[in-house]
């Protein structure tokens, strides 16, 4: 008798321990679903993807917008005057001249003409309705980025479905940091390769076999990684995936937490754009972690 109660207990608890398939401690699971909880909450966000309505790159001179068919830049019909305005790029700098007859806010305030600086949708954000448009450079390319604060997108998103959380994913990494101020070329969806600084890579084991991933600059207390694997183009995006890293402790050790792989930009909207994983951080082994495919990713 003892002998079955004993069994049963086991059986509950290797149960509770592997609910949903996910692997380690109720802290650490419940870690990760909350940070899951919250990236997704981020996608809602003004500044986040789902609500991207548009990208329209700027030729040299005047480009006007609206909804009507014969301006440069064609925004969503019913959102905005057939006829809104005009950007106009100058030798590297954008302004916006806006007619009369339509209301047109920044930062709460009605203008008709000012500069935009690109990249800056902080101060240079201007709205009409639930449209919101500002600058973005990439490479010697100006654009317009639009976002729709009621695009559809948002009340259709129900989430991302990811691979059940397991803390063998979470793997002990050396911070080896590079000579100097190197810098690696990152890709992106557009076809274009930037320059980006190298602060060095990240040296680690799975199964027994030695990889190494090249990171990127983040915030102060991480960096930022791109990478490739090979789930990429079946379970997860064929653009790769994002991750950040805590940067290493003195002794140089960190950690790289693959159950925080989380989608590019590229994975919600056509109107983003993406940088791509180096060459170097395509790895030869499934990570069975993290985000899956959303949609059909662009």
């Amino acid at each position: 008798m003892k002998r079955k109660i004993l069994l049963f207990l086991i059986i509950v608890l290797l149960a509770s321990c592997s609910k949903f398939g996910e692997n380690g401690n109720e802290k650490y699971i419940e870690e990760i679903n909350q940070w899951h909880k919250k990236r997704e909450a981020g996608l809602k966000e003004v500044k986040g993807w789902l609500n991207l309505s548009g990208l329209y790159w700027l030729e040299e001179g005047e480009n006007s917008f609206g909804s009507s068919p014969d301006n440069d830049l064609i925004f969503p019909k019913g959102k905005i005057n057939d006829h809104a305005g005009k950007f106009i790029l100058d030798k590297g700098k954008v302004s916006v001249k806006i007619d009369p007859d339509i209301t047109v806010l920044n930062n709460g305030k009605m203008i008709s003409e000012m500069e935009l600086k690109p990249d800056d949708e902080d101060s240079s954000a201007l709205r009409h309705a639930s449209l919101v448009w500002f600058v973005i450079k990439r490479g010697d390319r100006f654009g317009i980025r639009l976002r729709d604060l009621k695009h559809h997108n948002l009340f259709t998103f129900n989430g991302i479905e990811r691979y059940p959380v397991n803390i063998n994913w979470r793997i002990e990494a050396k911070f080896i940091p590079s000579s100097g101020e190197k810098k690696i070329s990152v890709p992106n969806i557009l076809g274009n390769t930037e320059e980006e600084k190298f602060p060095g890579n990240l040296s680690f084991e799975i199964d027994g076999v030695q990889y190494s991933l090249e990171v990127l600059e983040g915030d102060s207390d991480n960096y930022f990684l791109i990478f490739a694997d090979l789930t990429n183009g079946d379970d997860t995006y064929r653009g790769g995936r994002f991750l950040s890293v805590p940067k290493p402790d003195s002794s140089r050790e960190t950690y790289i937490d693959f159950n925080k792989a989380y989608n590019p930009p590229c994975v919600f909207s056509e109107f983003a754009t993406c940088p791509l994983p180096p060459m170097q951080n395509h790895l030869q082994v499934e990570i069975t972690a993290g985000e899956k495919n959303y949609g059909e990713g662009y």
